[in-house]
């Protein structure tokens, strides 16, 4: 009997204990977890992606991407922009046919998974919550850990899924649909914003001018494409904003007012200056970029510099920062056109990262359609 009670005491000490320190002991498992996987063989993290309207995913393993697999909602291109309730039906169809060709494409199965990553924001609540909702229902139920990883942490991490790769410290100028920023990269899961959008995105100044010309959806490729047939005649005002910040609301106006007034006068002025029109857009948008991220290299004294997000595919701002690296000695990174876009492969290179550093999240994570930098 008194052995029984001094068992029931000892456990409810130990209990006591557990409860108070729970969160340490919390911490110490993923730590083991953590340094059991370094010392396999091989990490390997599958990452998905469905901030938008595209659904990915890609594998990762010791830091190379194996697999990165997206398919792309062609749906949108008859209304002119990405529907967001579309946009979340067309994941809920793709995302299970999409993980599974990623693993086949890996030559693997789900047991040699070690973790989930995922993109938890920023983005569209619909489509987030679709890829977010299938990482926690494979990582409980494969009892392995989660990733959370910021949208534009992974585009800048983009430079890591292939040589060459940057070295740290280096610049980032991230240009998208949705976000224009200047970034000092210090480590993996080290950065800070030095300059950023104060209202429009280059990306939807690309879209929103092909929408005055009458061109599909997404207009920005259409026009890199009818650019290289045009010149740059057509002149319009730079936006004056101070320090390294954008804006690209004003040049919109512009363009409309400019397009407005010369249709008024010609009804065929669009169809008879289209590529120059183009190129001339393209010009200003490409000159705004560029002299930002030269002022921002002046400033900091970095000359590993590089360029990521969807715009960063453009042929001309590729070409342009290209030139302009050569002629001010910068040391240049683009990724491969295939991590600009969006697209897994950058969400596994970001998870794969934090998973080295032992940064998990639990079940209790939610997306989020505006997330902190």
């Amino acid at each position: 009997m008194n052995l029984l009670v001094y068992y029931f005491k000892m456990m409810h000490k130990v209990l006591l204990l557990v409860y108070r320190w729970q969160k340490y002991l919390f911490f110490f498992i993923h730590l083991l977890y953590n340094i059991i996987n370094l010392l396999k063989n091989k990490i390997s993290v599958l990452a998905i992606e469905s901030s938008c309207d595209d659904t990915s995913a890609a594998i990762i393993t010791d830091g190379v991407v194996i697999s990165n697999r997206t398919a792309t909602q062609i749906v949108h291109q008859q209304y002119g922009g990405v529907v967001p309730e579309l946009a979340s039906r067309q994941h809920l169809i793709h995302i299970i046919p999409v993980i599974d060709a990623a693993i086949k494409d890996a030559g693997m199965d789900l047991h040699n998974i070690d973790a989930i990553a995922f993109t938890r924001g920023p983005g569209l609540l619909g489509s987030l919550i679709v890829g977010v909702s299938m990482a926690k229902s494979l990582a409980l139920s494969m009892d392995i850990p989660l990733i959370d990883v910021h949208h534009m942490h992974a585009h800048v991490l983009a430079h890591f899924a292939e040589e060459p790769k940057p070295v740290f410290p280096f610049l980032c100028l991230t240009v998208s649909g949705g976000h224009t920023q200047i970034v000092k990269v210090n480590d993996y899961t080290d950065m800070e914003v030095l300059g950023s959008t104060i209202d429009d995105a280059a990306g939807e100044a690309f879209d929103k001018t092909g929408k005055m010309l009458g061109l599909d959806y997404p207009a920005g490729p259409i026009i890199d494409k009818l650019a290289k047939a045009g010149k740059p005649v057509f002149n319009f005002p730079e936006p004056q904003v101070s320090g390294l910040n954008f804006s690209f609301s004003g040049l919109k106006t512009s363009i409309l007012y400019f397009l407005q007034k010369a249709v008024a006068e010609n009804p065929n002025f669009i169809q008879e200056n289209l590529h120059d029109i183009c190129c001339s857009v393209q010009t200003s948008i490409i000159h705004i970029l560029l002299k930002k991220l030269k002022k921002a290299s002046e400033i900091t004294g970095i000359m590993e510099i590089g360029i990521a997000g969807g715009v960063s595919a453009n042929s001309y701002l590729r070409q342009s920062f290209i030139e302009e690296g050569k002629k001010l000695g910068w040391k240049t990174y683009i990724p491969a056109f295939e991590y600009c876009t969006d697209n897994a492969g950058m969400i596994a290179v970001a998870g794969y990262y934090k998973f080295l550093n032992g940064e998990f999240c639990d079940q209790n994570v939610t997306p989020l359609a505006r997330m902190e930098f």
